[in-house]
């Protein structure tokens, strides 16, 4: 199926000024600001600095505001979702693992990116976050093979997290991004989408729970 007839789709739909260029490069310059920011968080640093840290990072590359604010998560908050609070006061382990979610604008259009980290030697943690990963990297790769829908990708997310004996949280189905701001022209879950789902504007989000642990890890990219 062509773009411009996925286009009529209510919930596919962009603005005139939408370029799949432009959301490709604002990816990759999100993608860069990520691996910057991981590498600056010290241990003992608090969730707030690691955000302030954040903040400049992506003003120094260029962005022009954010679609949704940078949100850093360390040890056990690494299990929440982004409406939850963290525990307060929470700071950075010597062995602790993290995770970093940015939703930048650069020339106009949305980049949402996340990657879980690791500190130290920690192997439980190494484990969630190398499952995460692979979950992810897995699932990515079934869209692009068979083109199929959102809740079948959120299945396959489901049973891919259970061979390496974690829980998908199901509260995070992915979403829109788009030219900003994309909730003028449609708004939706991925897991929601029937059908083919557009290169460029869904972002893929997978978040796991180890239950024995109780660490998370949380991957996304928009979908190319």
């Amino acid at each position: 199926m062509e773009n411009q007839q996925l286009e009529q789709q209510p919930t596919q739909r962009v603005g005139a000024g939408f370029s799949l260029t432009a959301m490709q490069q604002a990816q990759l310059i999100a993608l860069d600001c990520l691996q910057q920011i991981a590498a600056r968080l010290q241990p003992g640093i608090s969730e707030a600095d690691a955000i302030a840290i954040a903040n400049t990072v992506l003003q120094q590359a260029g962005a022009e505001q954010h679609w949704h604010p940078p949100i850093i998560r360390f040890g056990y908050n690494t299990a929440k979702i982004y409406s939850e609070p963290s525990a307060p006061d929470s700071r950075l382990g010597a062995n602790d693992i993290f995770f970093i979610d940015l939703g930048p604008v650069f020339a106009g259009h949305e980049a949402d990116v996340g990657a879980t980290f690791c500190l130290g030697e920690n192997p439980v943690q190494q484990q969630v976050q190398q499952a995460v990963h692979q979950v992810f990297d897995l699932v990515a790769a079934h869209w692009r093979a068979t083109g199929c829908s959102g809740a079948a990708l959120y299945q396959v997310a489901a049973d891919a997290a259970a061979v390496h004996g974690m829980v998908l949280n199901h509260q995070i189905k992915g979403h829109r991004v788009g030219d900003f701001p994309h909730k003028l022209y449609a708004s939706g879950q991925l897991g929601g989408c029937e059908g083919e789902v557009r290169s460029g504007i869904w972002v893929l989000e997978i978040q796991l729970l180890d239950p024995v642990s109780g660490y998370g890890g949380f991957v996304e990219q928009v979908l190319f």
